[in-house]
């Protein structure tokens, strides 16, 4: 019984402090100028700029961030219900319930009698929910345009592998990048680096985009998120140069003035310095 007492009591206070965020964003949004003249699409570059930040935290593994930043996300959450609410088109219950509904509806194999002992299995049901119970048709129904490139390519490839056009093994994506590198270079043989603020070779750009699907696709066949590995991989490329230039610096050098070779040789102290994942 104790057990159940603490249990009742965490989830009375969790209860309590939900409502009391609902509380502060209806008085944000009555009293505060800034908060009265926001609407859904003055809000939404927020709520997107919030989940990068959510996905910082997460990325650095700094979970007194991540506490932060989920906080800042869920206040997005409300704002953008209690806009719904003043329209009479929703509120923060239907939000909640509507997921409620929708993820025990997805998940058949927890609350049904379905079964899915895989990962990849779950994926495959999903999408056949989707598309029977949900009434979504086409291989790209529901595909947000809006998504950062590198996701937008992942979530499209990982809907035409759910139908069976993927892949059977690495060997496949892999010589597909070999392939589409060789086109690039035939292409940048052809034109040679073009002068700096000028556009682009259309067969070029045409040929770096191909190349660019082949590695989101690469990545998706191996697990790896390519918006997080590519924002883990410039972090510690920053990371390295400004210690380069620090390092630098410690010897009475600037940075700037300094030629291709010595910032390189200095680029190579701070990797060694800093330590970490082997990245070029």
């Amino acid at each position: 019984m104790p057990h159940l007492a603490s249990d009742v009591s965490a989830n009375d206070n969790m209860a309590a402090a939900l409502v009391e965020l609902q509380e502060l964003t209806r008085r944000l949004r009555q009293d505060c100028p800034w908060d009265r003249e926001q609407t859904a699409q003055t809000i939404v570059p927020h709520t997107v700029e919030e989940a990068y930040e959510v996905a910082d935290a997460a990325l650095a593994g700094d979970s007194e961030k991540l506490l932060d930043e989920l906080g800042d996300l869920l206040f997005q959450t409300y704002f953008l219900a209690l806009l719904l609410e003043e329209k009479g088109e929703g509120d923060l219950e239907a939000v909640a319930r509507g997921v409620h509904a929708k993820l025990v509806r997805r998940h058949p194999h927890v609350f049904g009698e379905a079964k899915a002992e895989t990962a990849g299995r779950v994926r495959e049901r999903w999408e056949a929910i989707k598309t029977e119970q949900e009434g979504r048709s086409g291989v790209f129904h529901d595909v947000p345009e809006a998504l950062p490139g590198l996701l937008l390519a992942r979530k499209v490839q990982r809907r035409a592998a759910s139908v069976g056009f993927d892949w059977p093994d690495l060997d496949g994506p892999l010589a597909k990048v070999r392939e589409e590198v060789a086109e690039v270079e035939d292409e940048l043989a052809r034109t040679g680096r073009p002068s700096p603020e000028t556009e682009a070779d259309p067969r070029v750009f045409a040929e770096i985009g191909d190349l660019l699907f082949t590695v989101v696709n690469l990545a998706r066949v191996v697990n790896v998120d390519p918006e997080l590995a590519l924002r883990a991989t410039t972090g510690r490329f920053v990371g390295r140069v400004e210690r380069a230039e620090q390092l630098a610096a410690e010897e009475g050098l600037f940075w700037s003035e300094l030629d291709l070779d010595a910032q390189d040789a200095w680029y190579e102290r701070a990797k060694a310095n800093l330590g970490g994942t082997e990245v070029g």
